[in-house]
Protein backbone atom coordinates (compact mmCIF):
# COMPACT_ATOMS: atom_id res chain seq x y z
CA UNK A 1 0.00 0.00 0.00
CA UNK A 2 1.38 3.44 -0.93
CA UNK A 3 2.09 6.03 1.70
CA UNK A 4 -0.61 8.75 1.64
CA UNK A 5 2.12 11.39 2.01
CA UNK A 6 4.03 10.29 -1.09
CA UNK A 7 2.41 13.00 -3.20
CA UNK A 8 3.96 15.74 -1.07
CA UNK A 9 7.25 14.02 -0.30
CA UNK A 10 7.91 13.70 -4.04
CA UNK A 11 8.56 17.30 -4.99
CA UNK A 12 8.64 16.94 -8.78
CA UNK A 13 10.09 20.03 -10.41
CA UNK A 14 10.52 21.59 -6.97
CA UNK A 15 13.16 18.96 -6.16
CA UNK A 16 16.62 20.58 -6.50
CA UNK A 17 18.66 19.13 -9.38
CA UNK A 18 22.36 18.27 -9.02
CA UNK A 19 24.66 21.11 -10.08
CA UNK A 20 27.10 20.97 -12.96
CA UNK A 21 29.70 22.66 -10.79
CA UNK A 22 30.08 23.87 -7.19
CA UNK A 23 32.44 26.53 -5.89
CA UNK A 24 32.97 28.94 -3.02
CA UNK A 25 33.05 32.67 -3.71
CA UNK A 26 35.06 34.63 -1.13
CA UNK A 27 33.35 37.82 0.00
CA UNK A 28 35.06 41.07 0.99
CA UNK A 29 35.27 40.08 4.67
CA UNK A 30 36.45 36.55 3.95
CA UNK A 31 33.03 34.90 4.22
CA UNK A 32 32.64 31.83 2.05
CA UNK A 33 29.56 31.88 -0.18
CA UNK A 34 28.43 28.53 -1.56
CA UNK A 35 27.62 28.68 -5.27
CA UNK A 36 26.05 26.19 -7.67
CA UNK A 37 26.34 26.43 -11.45
CA UNK A 38 23.90 24.59 -13.70
CA UNK A 39 23.82 24.26 -17.48
CA UNK A 40 26.32 24.81 -20.31
CA UNK A 41 29.45 26.69 -19.37
CA UNK A 42 29.39 28.80 -22.55
CA UNK A 43 25.69 29.76 -22.34
CA UNK A 44 24.33 33.21 -21.40
CA UNK A 45 24.23 33.66 -17.64
CA UNK A 46 21.36 34.01 -15.18
CA UNK A 47 22.08 34.67 -11.47
CA UNK A 48 19.53 33.76 -8.78
CA UNK A 49 19.52 35.24 -5.25
CA UNK A 50 17.12 33.64 -2.76
CA UNK A 51 15.31 35.20 0.18
CA UNK A 52 15.38 35.09 3.97
CA UNK A 53 15.33 31.56 5.48
CA UNK A 54 15.63 29.92 2.04
CA UNK A 55 18.49 28.47 -0.03
CA UNK A 56 19.47 27.51 -3.57
CA UNK A 57 16.86 24.73 -3.35
CA UNK A 58 14.12 27.38 -3.44
CA UNK A 59 14.93 28.01 -7.12
CA UNK A 60 14.63 24.35 -8.18
CA UNK A 61 11.83 24.93 -10.72
CA UNK A 62 13.69 27.80 -12.40
CA UNK A 63 16.99 25.92 -12.45
CA UNK A 64 15.30 22.92 -14.09
CA UNK A 65 13.52 25.07 -16.67
CA UNK A 66 16.41 27.36 -17.57
CA UNK A 67 19.55 25.23 -17.40
CA UNK A 68 19.10 23.67 -20.84
CA UNK A 69 19.85 27.03 -22.49
CA UNK A 70 21.39 29.24 -19.79
CA UNK A 71 24.27 29.01 -17.36
CA UNK A 72 22.28 29.29 -14.14
CA UNK A 73 24.26 30.55 -11.16
CA UNK A 74 22.54 30.21 -7.79
CA UNK A 75 24.09 30.86 -4.40
CA UNK A 76 23.30 30.54 -0.71
CA UNK A 77 23.12 33.83 1.17
CA UNK A 78 25.45 33.93 4.19
CA UNK A 79 24.11 31.74 6.98
CA UNK A 80 21.80 29.87 4.62
CA UNK A 81 22.30 26.50 2.94
CA UNK A 82 25.98 25.80 2.47
CA UNK A 83 27.17 29.33 3.36
CA UNK A 84 28.24 29.71 7.02
CA UNK A 85 26.89 32.62 9.05
CA UNK A 86 29.78 35.10 9.02
CA UNK A 87 29.06 38.11 11.25
CA UNK A 88 28.14 40.86 11.02
CA UNK A 89 25.14 40.80 8.72
CA UNK A 90 23.56 43.74 6.93
CA UNK A 91 22.61 45.10 3.53
CA UNK A 92 26.21 45.99 2.81
CA UNK A 93 27.13 42.34 3.31
CA UNK A 94 24.36 41.28 0.92
CA UNK A 95 25.93 43.54 -1.71
CA UNK A 96 29.45 42.31 -0.94
CA UNK A 97 28.38 38.69 -1.31
CA UNK A 98 26.60 39.24 -4.63
CA UNK A 99 29.63 41.08 -6.00
CA UNK A 100 31.83 38.16 -4.93
CA UNK A 101 29.57 35.65 -6.68
CA UNK A 102 29.54 37.70 -9.89
CA UNK A 103 33.34 38.03 -9.84
CA UNK A 104 33.82 34.31 -9.21
CA UNK A 105 31.50 33.06 -11.93
CA UNK A 106 31.47 35.62 -14.76
CA UNK A 107 34.23 36.73 -17.09
CA UNK A 108 35.29 40.39 -16.89
CA UNK A 109 32.57 42.48 -18.49
CA UNK A 110 30.25 39.50 -18.99
CA UNK A 111 26.59 40.37 -18.47
CA UNK A 112 23.86 38.40 -16.72
CA UNK A 113 20.20 38.68 -15.85
CA UNK A 114 20.03 38.83 -12.06
CA UNK A 115 16.84 37.70 -10.32
CA UNK A 116 16.15 38.08 -6.62
CA UNK A 117 13.30 36.91 -4.43
CA UNK A 118 12.45 38.78 -1.20
CA UNK A 119 15.81 39.34 0.54
CA UNK A 120 17.41 38.40 -2.79
CA UNK A 121 15.64 41.36 -4.39
CA UNK A 122 16.87 43.52 -1.52
CA UNK A 123 20.36 42.22 -2.32
CA UNK A 124 20.03 43.53 -5.88
CA UNK A 125 18.89 46.93 -4.60
CA UNK A 126 21.72 47.05 -2.05
CA UNK A 127 24.30 46.25 -4.74
CA UNK A 128 22.85 48.48 -7.47
CA UNK A 129 25.48 51.20 -7.13
CA UNK A 130 28.43 48.84 -6.71
CA UNK A 131 31.04 48.60 -9.50
CA UNK A 132 30.86 44.79 -9.61
CA UNK A 133 27.11 44.83 -10.04
CA UNK A 134 27.18 47.53 -12.68
CA UNK A 135 29.86 45.63 -14.60
CA UNK A 136 27.80 42.47 -14.83
CA UNK A 137 24.09 43.31 -14.59
CA UNK A 138 22.24 43.40 -17.91
CA UNK A 139 18.75 43.35 -16.40
CA UNK A 140 17.05 42.47 -13.13
CA UNK A 141 13.92 40.75 -11.86
CA UNK A 142 12.57 41.64 -8.41
CA UNK A 143 10.15 39.05 -7.00
CA UNK A 144 8.06 39.65 -3.88
CA UNK A 145 10.29 42.26 -2.31
CA UNK A 146 10.43 45.76 -0.90
CA UNK A 147 12.87 48.54 -0.11
CA UNK A 148 11.63 49.77 3.30
CA UNK A 149 8.86 49.61 5.96
CA UNK A 150 8.65 45.83 5.69
CA UNK A 151 7.32 45.17 9.18
CA UNK A 152 4.73 47.99 9.29
CA UNK A 153 3.28 46.91 5.94
CA UNK A 154 3.24 43.17 6.69
CA UNK A 155 -0.23 41.67 7.00
CA UNK A 156 0.80 38.36 8.58
CA UNK A 157 -1.10 39.49 11.66
CA UNK A 158 -4.75 40.04 10.58
CA UNK A 159 -5.36 43.32 12.41
CA UNK A 160 -5.28 46.95 11.29
CA UNK A 161 -2.05 48.71 10.44
CA UNK A 162 -0.44 50.52 13.36
CA UNK A 163 2.05 50.38 16.20
CA UNK A 164 0.53 47.28 17.82
CA UNK A 165 0.62 45.23 14.63
CA UNK A 166 4.13 46.42 13.84
CA UNK A 167 5.44 45.47 17.30
CA UNK A 168 3.82 42.02 17.38
CA UNK A 169 4.90 41.24 13.80
CA UNK A 170 8.47 42.17 14.65
CA UNK A 171 8.40 39.89 17.68
CA UNK A 172 7.11 36.99 15.57
CA UNK A 173 9.68 37.41 12.82
CA UNK A 174 12.61 37.68 15.26
CA UNK A 175 11.46 34.90 17.57
CA UNK A 176 14.36 32.85 19.00
CA UNK A 177 12.25 29.69 19.03
CA UNK A 178 13.88 26.91 16.97
CA UNK A 179 12.05 25.73 13.87
CA UNK A 180 14.47 23.05 12.66
CA UNK A 181 13.81 19.40 11.93
CA UNK A 182 11.31 17.95 9.50
CA UNK A 183 8.15 19.95 8.85
CA UNK A 184 5.06 18.86 10.77
CA UNK A 185 1.44 19.24 9.81
CA UNK A 186 1.18 22.32 12.03
CA UNK A 187 4.32 23.90 10.62
CA UNK A 188 3.20 23.26 7.04
CA UNK A 189 -0.06 25.04 7.77
CA UNK A 190 1.88 27.93 9.32
CA UNK A 191 4.16 28.17 6.29
CA UNK A 192 1.19 28.16 3.95
CA UNK A 193 -0.70 30.80 5.93
CA UNK A 194 2.26 33.12 6.45
CA UNK A 195 4.05 32.86 3.13
CA UNK A 196 1.82 31.34 0.43
CA UNK A 197 -1.49 31.79 -1.33
CA UNK A 198 -4.57 29.74 -0.42
CA UNK A 199 -4.43 27.59 -3.55
CA UNK A 200 -0.80 26.48 -3.13
CA UNK A 201 -0.48 22.75 -3.77
CA UNK A 202 0.83 20.30 -1.15
CA UNK A 203 4.00 19.91 -3.22
CA UNK A 204 4.62 23.65 -3.15
CA UNK A 205 3.98 23.87 0.59
CA UNK A 206 6.26 20.92 1.27
CA UNK A 207 9.06 22.40 -0.85
CA UNK A 208 8.87 25.74 0.99
CA UNK A 209 8.53 24.13 4.42
CA UNK A 210 11.66 22.06 3.85
CA UNK A 211 13.87 25.01 2.95
CA UNK A 212 12.52 27.16 5.80
CA UNK A 213 13.01 24.37 8.35
CA UNK A 214 16.59 23.91 7.17
CA UNK A 215 17.47 27.52 8.06
CA UNK A 216 19.29 27.74 11.44
CA UNK A 217 17.57 29.77 14.16
CA UNK A 218 20.64 31.99 14.58
CA UNK A 219 20.58 32.89 10.88
CA UNK A 220 16.84 33.54 10.88
CA UNK A 221 17.10 35.88 13.89
CA UNK A 222 20.20 37.73 12.69
CA UNK A 223 18.69 38.62 9.34
CA UNK A 224 15.26 39.43 10.81
CA UNK A 225 16.73 42.46 12.59
CA UNK A 226 18.29 43.66 9.32
CA UNK A 227 14.97 43.36 7.51
CA UNK A 228 13.04 45.12 10.27
CA UNK A 229 15.13 48.28 9.81
CA UNK A 230 15.58 48.02 6.04
CA UNK A 231 16.09 51.23 4.07
CA UNK A 232 17.12 50.80 0.45
CA UNK A 233 15.51 53.81 -1.25
CA UNK A 234 18.87 54.98 -2.57
CA UNK A 235 19.52 51.53 -4.02
CA UNK A 236 16.20 51.66 -5.88
CA UNK A 237 17.21 54.97 -7.46
CA UNK A 238 20.57 53.50 -8.49
CA UNK A 239 19.07 50.35 -10.05
CA UNK A 240 19.02 51.75 -13.57
CA UNK A 241 19.21 48.53 -15.58
CA UNK A 242 15.97 47.26 -17.20
CA UNK A 243 14.01 45.79 -14.30
CA UNK A 244 10.75 43.89 -13.96
CA UNK A 245 8.75 43.49 -10.74
CA UNK A 246 6.51 40.57 -9.73
CA UNK A 247 4.24 40.28 -6.69
CA UNK A 248 1.38 38.09 -5.54
CA UNK A 249 -1.81 39.81 -4.49
CA UNK A 250 -2.03 37.49 -1.45
CA UNK A 251 1.52 38.25 -0.27
CA UNK A 252 1.42 38.93 3.48
CA UNK A 253 5.15 39.48 3.99
CA UNK A 254 5.77 42.00 1.19
CA UNK A 255 2.28 43.08 0.08
CA UNK A 256 1.70 44.65 -3.36
CA UNK A 257 2.17 48.17 -1.97
CA UNK A 258 5.92 47.50 -2.03
CA UNK A 259 5.95 46.34 -5.66
CA UNK A 260 3.86 49.33 -6.74
CA UNK A 261 6.25 51.68 -4.96
CA UNK A 262 9.22 50.01 -6.66
CA UNK A 263 7.59 50.21 -10.09
CA UNK A 264 7.05 53.93 -9.60
CA UNK A 265 10.56 54.64 -8.30
CA UNK A 266 12.83 52.44 -10.45
CA UNK A 267 14.63 54.39 -13.20
CA UNK A 268 13.93 51.75 -15.86
CA UNK A 269 10.99 49.58 -14.79
CA UNK A 270 9.82 47.46 -17.71
CA UNK A 271 6.69 46.12 -16.03
CA UNK A 272 4.85 45.22 -12.85
CA UNK A 273 3.06 41.86 -12.78
CA UNK A 274 0.51 41.25 -10.03
CA UNK A 275 -0.47 37.59 -9.68
CA UNK A 276 -4.00 37.07 -8.30
CA UNK A 277 -4.17 34.78 -5.26
CA UNK A 278 -0.42 34.13 -5.15
CA UNK A 279 1.47 34.61 -1.90
CA UNK A 280 5.05 35.57 -1.07
CA UNK A 281 6.76 32.52 -2.59
CA UNK A 282 6.32 33.49 -6.25
CA UNK A 283 9.14 31.35 -7.74
CA UNK A 284 7.51 28.27 -6.19
CA UNK A 285 3.85 29.27 -6.45
CA UNK A 286 4.05 30.71 -9.98
CA UNK A 287 7.17 29.04 -11.39
CA UNK A 288 6.23 29.39 -15.05
CA UNK A 289 5.59 33.12 -14.76
CA UNK A 290 8.90 33.75 -12.99
CA UNK A 291 10.79 31.59 -15.48
CA UNK A 292 9.10 33.37 -18.40
CA UNK A 293 10.10 36.79 -17.06
CA UNK A 294 13.72 35.71 -16.67
CA UNK A 295 13.73 34.24 -20.16
CA UNK A 296 12.19 37.38 -21.68
CA UNK A 297 14.73 39.63 -19.98
CA UNK A 298 17.56 37.41 -21.19
CA UNK A 299 16.23 37.41 -24.76
CA UNK A 300 16.00 41.19 -24.76
CA UNK A 301 19.22 42.07 -22.96
CA UNK A 302 21.72 39.21 -23.31
CA UNK A 303 23.66 37.84 -26.22
CA UNK A 304 25.52 34.50 -26.13
CA UNK A 305 28.38 35.14 -23.72
CA UNK A 306 31.91 34.00 -23.16
CA UNK A 307 32.81 31.30 -20.68
CA UNK A 308 32.75 32.10 -16.99
CA UNK A 309 35.82 33.48 -15.34
CA UNK A 310 36.95 35.28 -12.22
CA UNK A 311 39.69 34.77 -9.67
CA UNK A 312 37.96 35.13 -6.29
CA UNK A 313 37.11 31.46 -6.13
CA UNK A 314 37.85 28.21 -4.34
CA UNK A 315 36.87 25.43 -6.81
CA UNK A 316 35.49 21.96 -6.29
CA UNK A 317 33.59 22.55 -3.09
CA UNK A 318 31.24 19.32 -2.90
CA UNK A 319 10.18 55.18 -17.49
CA UNK A 320 6.38 54.65 -16.54
CA UNK A 321 6.01 51.02 -15.91
CA UNK A 322 3.40 48.90 -17.53
CA UNK A 323 1.17 46.94 -15.17
CA UNK A 324 -0.39 43.57 -15.88
CA UNK A 325 -2.41 41.07 -13.91
CA UNK A 326 -2.00 37.38 -14.70
CA UNK A 327 -3.23 34.05 -13.58
CA UNK A 328 -0.42 31.85 -12.33
CA UNK A 329 -0.97 28.56 -14.02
Amino acid sequence: MSNPLDHIRTLGRHQPPPPTRELTAVSADGAGIAVEVHGPQDAPAVVLAHGWTCSVAFWAAQIRALSDRFRVIAYDQRGHGGSPLHAPVGTGKLADDLEAVLAATLAPGEKAVIAGHSMGGMTIMAAAGRPGFREHAAAALLCSTGAHTLVPESTVLPIGRGAVRTWITGQILSSPLPIGGRPSGISRRAVKYGTMGPDSTPQMVEACARVIHACPTRTRRAWSFVLSSLELSEGVRQLDVPTEVIVGTADRLTPPVHARDLAGELPDCRGLTELPGIGHMTPVEAPDVVTDRITSLAAAHLTPGTTAGGTNETPDKPGEPGRTKESAT
